[in-house]
Formats: C-alpha cells, sequence, structure tokens
C-alpha cells in the first residue's frame, strides 16, 4: 500500500540507487554480475519474485549491449533454477514491461521480471480483490534465496 500511496519519491533512479549499496536484507540484492544484477521484487506478485536489472541506465533492452543482453538471459535461466529449487516452482512468467503504455512502474531503467507460479494458483484474490496473499516476508524470501545465489558464479564464461 506505501506504493500505492506514495509512489517512488527517489529523485534518482530506484535501480542506479540500489546498485551503489552494498548487499543485504535492506535492499533485497540477491546477486551481481558483471553486467546486470538480480534482486527481488520489493511489491512482488508473489514469493521468489525477482528482477533482472542491468547496470546500464537504458529504458529498453535494444538500447543494451549484446554482452549486457546475453548475461541478464543467463541470470534469468539460473532464476529460474534457483526458483524450482527453492520453492518447487511448477512454471514462470518472464518478461518486461518497456515503456509506460505497457505498465512500466520504473520505465527509464528497464528490467526483466522472473515471477514462479504453482498449478492452482489462479491469483484470484489479486484479481478480484485487489489483494495479493503472500505468505512469506521478502526478508524470509532474501535468508532462503541469497545462498542458492552465493552457489552461482559472479563471472560467467
Amino acid at each position: 500500500m506505501e506504493y500505492i500511496r506514495e509512489g517512488l519519491k527517489a529523485e534518482d533512479c530506484l535501480f542506479c540507487s540500489l546498485s551503489k549499496q552494498e548487499d543485504g536484507p535492506e535492499n533485497l540484492i540477491l546477486h551481481r554480475g558483471e553486467r546486470a544484477f538480480v534482486v527481488l521484487n520489493r511489491y512482488p506478485y508473489t514469493n521468489g519474485h525477482m528482477m533482472i536489472v542491468p547496470y546500464a541506465h537504458k529504458p529498453s533492452l535494444e538500447g543494451l549491449e549484446n554482452e549486457t543482453l546475453h548475461e541478464m538471459i543467463r541470470l534469468a535461466a539460473a532464476a529460474l533454477g534457483i526458483l524450482r529449487e527453492a520453492y518447487n516452482a511448477d512454471g514462470f512468467n518472464l518478461g518486461g514491461n518497456i515503456g509506460e503504455a505497457a505498465g512500466a512502474g520504473i520505465e527509464e531503467h528497464v528490467h526483466l521480471h522472473v515471477v514462479p507460479r504453482w498449478r492452482g494458483d489462479t491469483n484470484f484474490m489479486a484479481t478480484t480483490a485487489q489483494t495479493r496473499v503472500l505468505p512469506e516476508s521478502l526478508e524470509e524470501t532474501y535468508q532462503i534465496l541469497k545462498p542458492l545465489w552465493q552457489a552461482y558464479p559472479k563471472k560467467e564464461s
């Protein structure tokens, strides 16, 4: 509700500001690669909702270098495996909202969402009551996922 009522107040880009902070439960960064990082969504659709964010401040994928795009996809693939291991996810929604018309909450800095899904999670609460039911706090999710990301190599070949 804080986000709905007040929106983002940072004058700087949220993702650029996050990337400069030390990792921890406060900023929810799970992993840093050479060109992109993985962070939990502070306002998740469901538990385990991660975002893959390039360090480059660009509004769309076509503004990114090929190496950055490749790393983002590798990180997204790793996120799928980590979410399967941690939460037994049955499926995933993977994608991005690019531009205001597409529903981008932070349109000036492109990012990809990785949302775990389970059979039978019809999300009726979100569609009928504008309510999300999350059985686990963000801090708990962070503590579960952080060790799995620590096992993932920081530099990929």
